[in-house]
């Protein structure tokens, strides 16, 4: 697999200890009913989803069947395709950010340091932006991408881990329940009727994250005894001597209130996205059979965003 390739190749598949990474695209036939928009067609808060730190997933690219779904809630969204700053900033009610990359990524996955995606810059921008009452959904799945993006998150008091997480049979395919407690009961997951309820949101491999202390915040997804975050060199390598950290009581998801924004974190990119993965199409992300209230848990979550939650 040449560098290009390993690049749209985000996906980490694991059966009896071995990884193989397949291709993805989006599953653009993806289309859950959303039976009460939030907002009038177009009339809704403005979502800008970062297109230009390399990311692979987009409006127009592994994040369009979630453009699409934000579309059919009344959400206004279109591409950000310039570098962070207080002007354009101004105009965004909701940035979405995710798996941005650095050009040291672009052709393949790099091995350690990973440097940082963004501009020094361009995280002060985004920090004063949310401080002043922006809303970012914040993405940054398996290294290199939590590298990548260590250096933003840590501008909010969100420590990334630029590792895999596992559970105990090295399977990367994760369930966060309601009933065993990895799925915190938050107004998120509650949502506001019983139809907005969530009790179960399947992840796909990602990273694993801690918040600093006394930041205002609330876990959404957190991961349970047995899990671990292996901490290779170089990305998908992985043998009996990679170092390894237990993950329990790590978190895959969580708000946190900055000044007078409010930030979603999330460790894991294809949770909210609808993708055909491999040469069989295998739904991976909203669209998986196991993941069927995925696509709620991101309306909740963008509706806690936007101040409607």
């Amino acid at each position: 697999m040449n560098g290009m390739q390993r690049a749209a190749f985000a996906a980490l598949v694991l059966s009896a200890g071995h990884a193989t990474t397949a291709q993805q695209v989006p599953d653009m036939d993806f289309a859950p009913t959303v039976e009460r928009p939030q907002y009038a067609a177009g009339s809704g808060p403005s979502v800008a989803i970062d297109a230009a730190h390399r990311n692979f997933h987009t409006a127009e690219g592994g994040y369009a069947p979630f453009a699409k779904l934000l579309r059919a809630d009344g959400f206004t969204v279109v591409s950000n395709d310039e570098p962070f700053a207080p002007a354009p900033l101004a105009d965004i009610d909701v940035l979405i950010i995710a798996n941005a990359m650095h050009e040291q990524s672009k052709d393949d996955w790099a091995p350690l340091p990973s440097y940082s995606a963004f501009a020094d810059s361009e995280i002060a921008a985004v920090e004063r932006w949310v401080r002043e009452g922006g809303s970012l959904l914040l993405i940054a799945d398996h290294m290199p991408l939590a590298g990548h993006a260590e250096a933003f998150a840590a501008a909010f008091g969100i420590r990334f881990q630029n590792g895999f997480a596992f559970d105990s049979a090295r399977n990367g395919r994760i369930a966060f329940r309601r009933a065993e407690g990895s799925l915190a009961a938050t107004a998120i997951a509650n949502g506001r009727t019983a139809a907005e309820r969530v009790d179960s949101v399947t992840t796909f491999t990602g990273q694993a994250f801690r918040l600093d202390p006394g930041l205002e915040a609330e876990p959404l997804l957190i991961f349970a005894e047995g899990y671990q975050l292996f901490l290779p060199t170089v990305a998908f390598e992985f043998s009996e001597q990679t170092p390894r950290i237990s993950a329990a009581n790590l978190l895959q998801g969580a708000t946190v209130r900055h000044g007078r924004g409010r930030i979603a974190v999330f460790g894991e990119a294809a949770m909210f996205s609808a993708q055909l993965a491999g040469p069989d199409r295998r739904p991976m992300g909203m669209n998986a059979p196991d993941a069927r209230e995925n696509y709620r848990f991101a309306l909740n979550v963008m509706h806690w965003l936007s101040g409607a939650l």
